[in-house]
């Protein structure tokens, strides 16, 4: 996010908090859409709150992803803003350093704490304060058509990417409707997509001294593999008109050999798909044994200028019981962020759900530092010139590391 277009929307954000917009039993909870099952879940769980706290009224707005930051930023503008909503946890040092969200230490107690795993808790403490709580949280594997494999004559699952090479390059000679592996290449988490491979090279996305690893080898090698795969047919024509959704869906009907995504690709599967023959295995690793998946969260914030944090903060803490936490994350197919809810058998038996979970361990989570999604726009844009052949690997890494470590002050 762009900190000084963020600071230009929000000046005067401390005056907000005397605005008195909100009504005296009111919370307004702007919710972003995981899918159709998103919005029917929160105003089930806002009813159930107001049966249980009569006098409340608990107001759902449901948004888009492409669309959230966009209105957030034009919201809290207006001084229009929810009370409550969910943001990409790697936008909430923004938030926090412009006074837009709220600590929430003082309403957590020890026990409350303790119903979260640290490792998705931590990326919303800043500066030893707790502004947001995980909401969402999952990991990135690799889903593999069973299928294919044995059509292709591939009997082990690739573990490293010139093994994965060689898997898509079979696949994709089944037939001009087949892909052997699927390649994002528009909208939200493709610069996610490149790091894989750039991780498993043994890349960086912010050095030691505090400049971008795009301009290295591991960027370098990263990048020639993946115009190599497009290049050879491996991967499905023009990669940079799919986005996430379109390979999934691709995945889904038999017509991609493997692709990396999030565990929720699995509950799909299993509604719209339960023909498909699938598997999920690590992201393959580099030549040194490295690998790494993308860990994420979402976290759920409370705006600074609430009139009514007590009650939002009362849903919030309704929201995180072990009931309502295991019908969200089994609805929407993300990875508990409860150790309650993990032990429960719809999660300890899954075996998809183990995958994901045996990865967290080399998970790598987006850098919290300011202006990141102006750092992963830059990236996006860098590697889609490469996959359209309209700039050679290197030259264009280094203009966009240059990019940059302009916006990394360096």
């Amino acid at each position: 996010m762009n900190s000084t277009a963020l600071k230009a929307t929000v000046a005067g954000v401390a005056l907000l908090s005397m605005a008195g917009w909100a009504q005296a039993e009111t919370v307004r909870v702007t919710v972003a859409e995981y899918s159709s099952k998103t919005g029917p879940y929160f105003e089930e769980a806002a009813k159930a709150f107001e049966e249980a706290n009569p006098g409340s009224d608990i107001q759902i707005e449901v948004v888009p992803w492409d669309v959230l930051l966009q209105k957030l930023t034009t919201d809290i503008s207006g001084g229009a803003n929810a009370d409550l909503s969910i943001i990409g946890t790697r936008w909430l040092i923004d938030f926090v350093e412009q006074g837009i969200a709220a600590p929430l230490d003082d309403y957590m107690t020890q026990d409350f704490k303790d119903r979260f795993f640290p490792v998705f808790l931590e990326p919303s403490v800043m500066q030893e304060k707790t502004y947001g709580l995980p909401i969402a949280a999952s990991a990135r594997a690799m889903y593999y058509n069973k299928a294919l494999f044995e059509q292709a004559g591939i009997a082990e699952v690739p573990d490293t990417w010139d093994e994965l090479a060689e898997a898509a390059k079979k696949i994709g000679a089944l037939g001009d409707d087949i892909a052997g592996f699927g390649l994002q290449g528009k909208e939200i988490e493709t610069d996610v997509y490149f790091y894989y491979a750039f991780w498993a090279y043994g890349g960086q996305l912010v050095e030691e001294d505090g400049t971008s690893g795009l301009d290295t080898d591991a960027g370098y090698k990263a990048a020639e593999m993946y115009k190599s795969l497009i290049d050879s047919g491996a991967t499905q024509p023009g990669v940079t008109s799919y986005n996430r959704e379109d390979v999934q869906n691709l995945f889904k009907q038999g017509k991609v050999g493997m692709m990396i995504t999030a565990p929720f690709l699995s509950n799909q599967i299993k509604e719209e798909a339960p023909d498909l023959e699938y598997g999920v295995a690590a992201i393959p690793a580099g030549p040194d044994g490295e690998r790494g998946t993308y860990g994420v969260t979402d976290s759920i914030i409370m705006f600074e200028n609430s009139q009514n944090k007590d009650l939002a903060w009362k849903f919030l803490d309704q929201l995180f019981t072990t009931e309502w936490r295991a019908k969200f994350t089994s609805g929407e197919g993300f990875l508990p962020v409860n150790p309650e809810v993990a032990a429960q058998p719809a999660f300890a038996d899954n075996a998809d759900l183990k995958a994901f979970t045996a990865l967290l361990p080399d998970a790598r989570f987006a850098p919290v530092i300011a202006g990141w999604e102006e750092i992963a726009a830059t990236t996006s844009d860098a590697v889609q010139t490469i996959y359209l052949g309209n700039g050679e690997p290197k030259a264009t890494l280094d203009a966009a590391a240059e990019e940059i470590n302009g916006i990394l002050g360096q």
